[in-house]
């Protein structure tokens, strides 16, 4: 990694081999992280970032090699050591506690101790500070799992910002950060780097990566690929090196004739949970035909997934209908409506879309399991089947249907999700984000398996907040703004266009 004479590397991976069971995760990686600069790792998943973020962070120990720490070798136990010295990270995966509240996430295990207990109320001050600091209006004792997702991201940056450390590691800090929230956290980063801290930025959001980024290090099958400054790259230098060629998302599939109406949603409206007397889903109305592609665009707050979890039965509707193929299934739960052929691929797979102490195999089967009994037995021969066909069918890569679903990337993660759903033989499916925290390649398998299944007659729905995604495989890109919809474009529309019917700045 090239760098200016006067750049102090005060942290680095030497030879760092990481081996689980048969799998090498690391090959010897040579990695250096600088004084005050953004060292951004790209790569698919996979790749072995995240396994080489926690050998850095002390989650994990390598199985051979050495981490340097200012000039002297140091042994992690435990993240307890790395902090002590100064590391802290943000896990891809939230590890938040939802039943606490923000401040006692923010200090769980390091609380603020007087002679006479814990000072609550310093670490209330504390944790306002740092929600004023990212620009976020959040009561130190609201509950966690009261916050939605972008804001539950919110708080674990908070906590690892709270230990004043000197070398942070940020693995996917924005995965589910609308844009305003991911510019605090860019002038967070900017603040950070001029006091001295190091930065490890990690980030499927290629373009954004590249805003912030010094040094740039692509990491392919468990070793380092290329290294170059921040000046010498670009979009292209980053996918060559990530996947080996160029690509596209994906293509918007043609060819054939839509069929009739698969999808009504007849003027719903879904109320605010914090302020039922406000609507964030405002009288919509949408149609979807079978074999069509529809994108559903819009910011952080638009009602995207609110009006998805409404249509799949998740969340109540205050007024409106859903209606599959002539069907009104409004007053059916869940269960109910996936049985008549609708079904949603929620936006957090690790809280909603699955289980984490089930294998593989069984989270594939978890929704279309009462086609698996006999009288009043499961038929194990028949559900081995199913998940041979599933991983084959979504292209999970796995050991097999018995592997611990942990053990898999979150792209691979993210199929097992889709094919759990589409096990279901559905008729109509709703995707809500499904590209997030996942690489470049995975986005482009997962588009590519929705355009095969519209062709084949699925009627598929998929949100975004990404610009570009809309212009991948949709044949109609629906925008929303506040509720409603305020813009429909086909697949020749211009970015320009989609984020300006958004409300999104557009910088020219």
């Amino acid at each position: 990694m090239s760098a200016d004479a006067t750049d102090e590397v005060v942290l680095s991976a030497r030879n760092v081999v990481k081996t689980y069971g048969g799998t090498q995760a690391l090959k010897g990686v040579n990695f250096d992280i600088h004084r005050g600069r953004v060292t951004t790792l790209f790569g698919e998943n996979g790749a072995g970032k995240s396994t080489l973020m926690k050998i850095l962070s002390g989650v994990e120990r390598p199985t051979s090699g050495e981490i340097v720490l200012h000039g002297e070798t140091v042994t992690f136990q435990s993240t307890v050591d790395a902090r002590d010295l100064g590391i802290s990270i943000i896990h891809q995966e939230l590890s938040l506690a939802p039943n606490l509240s923000v401040r006692d996430n923010i200090f769980m295990g390091r609380e603020l101790r007087t002679g006479t207990g814990i000072d609550f109320a310093e670490e209330a001050r504390q944790t306002r500070e740092l929600m004023q600091r990212l620009e976020e209006d959040i009561s130190p004792s609201t509950l966690v799992a009261d916050l939605r997702l972008g804001q539950q991201q919110i708080v674990e940056i908070a906590r690892a910002l709270s230990v004043d450390a000197r070398i942070l590691i940020m693995d996917e800090p924005t995965s589910a950060l609308s844009a305003s929230e991911v510019e605090v956290l860019f002038k967070v980063i900017e603040d950070l780097k001029r006091s001295g801290v190091s930065i490890v930025y990690i980030s499927h959001h290629l373009e954004e990566a590249l805003q912030i980024t010094d040094f740039a290090v692509v990491l392919r099958d468990g070793s380092i690929t290329a290294t170059a400054d921040a000046a010498d790259i670009d979009l292209e230098w980053i996918v060559r090196h990530m996947v080996g060629a160029h690509f596209s998302l994906g293509e918007v599939p043609t060819g054939y004739e839509f069929g009739p109406t698969a999808l009504s949603i007849e003027a719903v409206s879904v109320a605010d949970v914090e302020n039922p007397q406000r609507s964030v889903v405002d009288n919509l109305s949408l149609e979807v035909r079978a074999k069509e592609i529809v994108c559903i665009y819009g910011l952080m707050g638009a009602g995207r997934t609110e009006l998805l979890e409404a249509v799949a039965g998740r969340v109540p509707m205050t007024s409106g209908r859903v209606v599959l193929h002539g069907t009104d299934v409004s007053g059916l739960p869940i269960a109910g409506r996936i049985a008549q052929g609708l079904c949603l691929v929620p936006e957090d797979r690790q809280r909603d879309g699955l289980v984490q102490t089930m294998t593989v195999g069984r989270n594939l089967t978890l929704a279309s399991l009462g086609s698996f009994v006999r009288g009043l037995f499961l038929s194990r021969p028949s559900e081995q089947r199913q998940v041979q066909a599933s991983i084959a069918d979504v292209h999970v890569k796995t050991e097999g249907g018995g592997a611990a679903i942990g053990s898999l990337s979150g792209g691979n993660q993210q199929k097992v999700v889709i094919g759990k759903m589409l096990a279901t033989d559905p008729q109509v499916i709703l995707l809500d984000e499904p590209s997030r925290g996942i690489d470049v390649g995975a986005k482009a398998e997962v588009f590519r398996l929705l355009a095969e299944r519209a062709q084949a007659g699925l009627a598929v729905v998929y949100s975004t907040s990404e610009v570009g995604e809309c212009l991948s495989i949709a044949h109609r890109i629906v925008v929303m703004r506040r509720g409603r919809i305020s813009a429909e474009f086909d697949a020749d529309a211009s970015k320009e266009e989609i984020m300006a019917a958004s409300g999104e700045a557009v910088v020219v």
